[in-house]
């Protein structure tokens, strides 16, 4: 359910947070299963590449990428595939991620959860029984998914990270504790954290970009930019594109005119 936080007077990141020369970095922010929008937007990121090309590509997926939307599957298997695109293709581990993982142990209490956040609809889009999964029970699912999902799948995700550095940039699914070094970072604030992390001003002595909070645009604020934008419902999948120091965006479908400090929905 989406919900609104109050908003803050916009503000643009400061340019001062640099990409090591020769490199630049594209990340997608949550993509929640929604493979048309994931396919459109590589599209655009090889265009970009193609017209542009730089002698280090870096491609990171913020986490997420499963739940709510459709194509969870279809959407692991196409980040499989990017392998063959991308030598430097980098996964970070959404709090999504953990719960499939976890529900993949056969646990029905764990699996129950799942499908309370949006697993169900990463359930479906493996099921492959003659029973209908509205026909059947949880503990019967909890029996049979592990065998459904592919062996590869559950390594891709399980090779993610929980931070990403490149010069002074850090890529985290959520957020950070702030006051707390990097390495010191606790995997449920990686992965979770909203508003201690959203809520403070403090140079974090990096530029965090993060997804897990969704919010109508891009929100740049001088110590973190989210580019959750919400795809699996607006339809506006979110790639930020880092060269040295500039940043630019590229997105799929029609953004909305509101400001960065709009609607956002739990993770």
């Amino acid at each position: 359910m989406f919900w609104k936080r109050k908003g803050k007077a916009a503000v643009k990141a400061r340019g001062s947070f640099a990409i090591p020369d020769g490199q630049r970095v594209y990340a997608i922010g949550d993509i929640h299963g929604r493979d048309d929008l994931f396919a459109q937007l590589i599209e655009q990121i090889l265009a970009d590449v193609a017209a542009r090309p730089a002698d280090h590509i870096t491609l990171i997926l913020l986490g997420d990428l499963v739940d709510r939307g459709p194509k969870s599957a279809d959407v692991i298997e196409r980040a499989i595939g990017l392998r063959e695109q991308f030598a430097d293709l980098r996964l970070l581990i959404g709090n999504h991620e953990e719960c499939f993982l976890a529900a993949l142990t056969g646990d029905v209490r764990r699996l129950r959860y799942f499908m309370r956040i949006g697993g169900d609809a990463t359930v479906n889009s493996y099921w492959n029984s003659d029973i209908a999964l509205a026909e059947t029970s949880v503990e019967n699912v909890a029996g049979l998914l592990p065998t459904m999902v592919p062996e590869s799948h559950v390594r891709f995700l399980g090779m993610g990270e929980d931070v990403i550095e490149i010069g002074g940039y850090a890529f985290v699914h959520a957020g950070i504790r702030p006051g707390v070094p990097l390495q010191k970072q606790t995997l449920a604030d990686l992965r979770w954290i909203r508003e201690e992390f959203l809520d403070d001003g403090r140079d974090h002595g990096v530029m965090v970009v993060h997804g897990h909070t969704i919010y109508d645009d891009v929100s740049e604020w001088p110590n973190r930019i989210g580019i959750d934008t919400g795809a699996y419902k607006s339809g506006v999948l979110t790639a930020i594109v880092l060269e040295g120091s500039a940043r630019s965006y590229l997105k799929t479908g029609l953004q909305s005119d509101n400001s960065g400090a709009g609607a956002i929905v739990q993770g």
